[in-house]
């Protein structure tokens, strides 16, 4: 599947954010409280995402939390209107030092869940995963990319759609939901002919085919998969009933090289239909913006974009 990478200005009504009412629950001391600009106006309620299913995965801002600290930084992402942030780990610790109440509890004060994370898909310490992630109250675990042995042979794919399967079981039983796979280019790239039919088929398809819909779902990175030449609108199209969360990122698509990743809605994805494909499917909507400036602006624009996107 190919696409021609096109801009997504054209039709964009870029609204300006107005602070509109006040959320009910109490911020911690010193925090700003989500201010209601979630519903981003009148003028934009009911159209393109609801803010109730916009995220943010963390690692856009790294470098930023590094910096500043966990608390200021969600303050500000309060502030826009964010109710959902997506959290990372690298290695054993979680996000932040927090356990999985403090991380609960903190973003509880300001007006905001963490539904799915990218953590670890180890097997070998699962359990101890799951503990963490049902005291967080996720909805979907998962990682930034997919669980072992990986896509290295048509056989290791195979491996992998089975790991998936035991662990998204493992998980649903546990009250945190499905797991999912996320994409990066390779995921598409990577070709393998079935033995059965001779049909050459994607890696992520073959793991689409091979796991269990009760406990497996895929978190599709759109701008990776557009830079591996996926048309996404027809991959949504196709496999919809299995993706339940996309990755909302933009930027400049540079065919065969790595893309540059940039704020949503300035660079080369065609957004509108792939929104209007996406819905009736998708339950979560997670910004993302690799080496994000440490600001609030990459975070407020995207937000601003998604709720008051007009197709």
């Amino acid at each position: 599947m190919t696409r021609t990478p096109r801009r997504a200005l054209a039709g964009v009504a870029a609204l300006a954010l107005a602070a509109t009412g006040v959320l009910a629950a109490t911020a911690p001391a010193g925090a700003a409280p989500n201010s209601g600009k979630a519903n981003a106006a009148a003028d934009c309620a009911g159209r393109s995402v609801p803010a109730s299913k916009i995220s943010i995965q963390m690692f856009s801002y790294f470098g930023w939390t590094r910096n500043a600290g966990v608390e200021p930084v969600l303050a500000e992402l309060a502030e826009v209107g964010y109710q959902n942030i997506e959290p990372f780990a690298f290695g054993p610790n979680p996000y932040g030092g927090y356990s999985g109440e403090e991380l609960r509890d903190l973003l509880k004060g300001y007006g905001m869940k963490a539904p799915s994370s990218h953590g670890s898909t180890n097997e070998a310490t699962w359990d101890q995963q799951l503990e963490y992630y049902k005291a967080l109250g996720q909805k979907y675990v998962g990682s930034g990319g997919f669980a072992s042995p990986g896509i290295g042979s048509y056989e290791d794919v195979l491996a992998t759609a089975e790991t998936l399967n035991r662990l998204g079981e493992a998980s649903v039983k546990n009250g945190t939901g499905k797991i999912f796979g996320h994409n990066h280019q390779s995921e598409f790239t990577t070709t393998y002919v079935d033995p059965e039919t001779g049909e050459t088929k994607s890696a992520w398809q073959i793991l689409v085919e091979n796991t269990d819909p009760r406990y497996v779902t895929f978190q599709v990175d759109v701008f990776w998969a557009a830079d591996a030449g996926v048309d996404v609108v027809q991959l949504l199209e196709d496999y919809g009933d299995r993706i339940e969360l996309l990755h909302i990122k933009d930027g400049d698509l540079n065919g065969d090289a790595r893309g540059i990743p940039g704020d949503v809605g300035e660079g080369d994805i065609e957004w509108g239909p792939i929104l209007e494909a996406a819905q009736g499917h998708v339950k979560l909507y997670i910004v993302e913006r690799d080496g994000a400036p440490a600001d609030i602006e990459f975070a407020r624009d995207s937000f601003e974009f998604l709720t008051c996107f007009e197709y």
